[in-house]
């Protein structure tokens, strides 16, 4: 049912659509996507002239290449991922300048960082929601992490003007993308994934998800994932300057393939590796990508993101648990955690990570994560619902291609019989 308060946006939204459909082939020459021309608008924004590190020149003209002639972008996708490059750029060259004009930012030290991974759709945006109330735990907000520069300060964290200007452009995409919010809360104070921290090294997910970009999406795969790491170790220093914890607490599905590079980065990290039943997770990860590009085009083959889906999940599994059993990482500095389990009880999961991290649970910090989960109903937006069918999906082939990911993590659990909702 549509919620009174709703129904305008449809219809502004249908709006929207039509007007773009109307101007999208004018304004497809004004808005072609051009590297050079958007590395231009982009160092004019960020008030620099030189660009030392040019690392990223080769991710920035694939992914253009790749938008241009695959997406199939609409007029909302065409302005969407040109604000989306450019912001990006810029922040890369406002922080690499604040970085030569403050030697104190490389100095900064990252201790024992927390990294939430594992399958997506699987409990780790609660765990993540949960530690944040530790105010020993820093943990990345959205508003940021879109806006690095310059370095948040502790004494106006809370009320940085930059907060109200994220909200605001969070509350346009809410308005045209409502559906999403069913599946994956948004907010300028909210903790927020790594994914936004990588995307700034134009190598990675976040245009994947967003976009159908197969060719940039290959090319991403052969690269060596170790720049990314060192790239997000220099924005933690960065976001941490002035603004410091005990220790981050970050999280990401995208870590998972990429162990072996995180933790040759940051060697003393802590991972909890969160696992849920494979084909409950599939189709709502299925669901978020075909929402996602459906706001940036009006065409998405659902079988097509249905197979894409799962044979990128299984190929990160592999690589992520071959990662954790052969890169020399100690057992100790991993924690697995089932989502039925810490559904059921979530607060004697955490205590459990505490415990095993040798960390401190101050009873009054329990008191908060008591109070965060009494704020947050499930279903706040609704369900999100969808069938394995309509992604082109067989439950059976699908749970075989997962049985050796089961065996080991799942053991001696039911498999879901009729995956359609999470």
């Amino acid at each position: 049912m549509t919620r009174l308060a709703d129904a305008p946006w449809g219809a502004l939204r249908a709006a929207i659509r039509v007007g773009a459909r109307m101007a999208e082939r004018p304004a497809r020459s004004f808005l072609r996507l051009d590297a050079d021309r958007l590395l231009d608008v982009a160092r004019r924004r960020a008030g620099v002239d030189e660009i030392e590190d040019t690392s990223f020149l080769e991710g920035l003209h694939r992914l253009v290449d790749s938008l241009e002639t695959e997406a199939n972008l609409n007029l909302m996708g065409r302005i969407a991922v040109r604000e989306d490059i450019i912001r990006l750029l810029a922040n890369r060259f406002r922080v690499e300048q604040d970085r030569r004009r403050d030697a104190g930012i490389a100095a900064e030290d990252i201790r024992r960082p927390i990294f939430i991974t594992g399958m997506p759709r699987s409990g780790s945006t609660l765990l993540h929601g949960l530690l944040a109330q530790d105010p020993a735990n820093r943990v990345p907000q959205t508003w940021e992490m879109l806006n690095p520069s310059p370095a948040p300060r502790r004494a106006t964290y809370d009320r940085d003007p930059r907060i109200a200007k994220v909200e605001r452009e969070l509350w346009w995409f809410q308005r045209l993308s409502p559906s999403f919010q069913a599946i994956h809360d948004v907010g300028a104070r909210l903790p927020e994934e790594c994914v936004i921290i990588l995307a700034h090294s134009l190598v990675g997910s976040q245009f994947a998800s967003m976009y159908d970009v197969p060719s940039y999406s290959r090319w991403c795969d052969t690269q060596d994932a170790r720049p990314r790491y060192e790239l997000h170790r220099r924005f933690l220093q960065h976001l941490q300057h002035h603004c410091r914890g005990e220790r981050w607490v970050l999280k990401a599905p995208v870590h998972l393939p990429h162990l072996g590079a995180l933790l040759s980065v940051y060697p003393d990290a802590r991972v909890i590796m969160t696992h849920r039943e494979p084909l409950e997770v599939l189709g709502s990860e299925c669901s978020l990508i075909a929402t996602l590009r459906l706001t940036f085009t009006d065409t998405v083959d659902p079988r097509r993101v249905g197979r894409e889906v799962t044979e990128e999940m299984v190929e990160e599994i592999r690589r992520g648990l071959e990662a954790r059993d052969t890169g020399g990482a100690a057992p100790e500095q991993f924690v697995d955690l089932v989502y039925v389990d810490f559904a059921s009880d979530p607060l004697a999961h955490v205590r459990h990570i505490y415990s095993e991290f040798g960390m401190t649970l101050a009873p009054a910090v329990e008191t908060r994560m008591r109070r965060f989960l009494a704020d947050s109903p499930k279903e706040k937006y609704g369900a999100h619902r969808y069938t394995l069918a309509e992604f082109g999906l067989d439950a059976e082939e699908e749970g075989e291609r997962y049985g050796a990911y089961r065996d080991r993590f799942l053991r001696a659990r039911p498999r879901a019989s009729s995956p359609a909702c999470a």
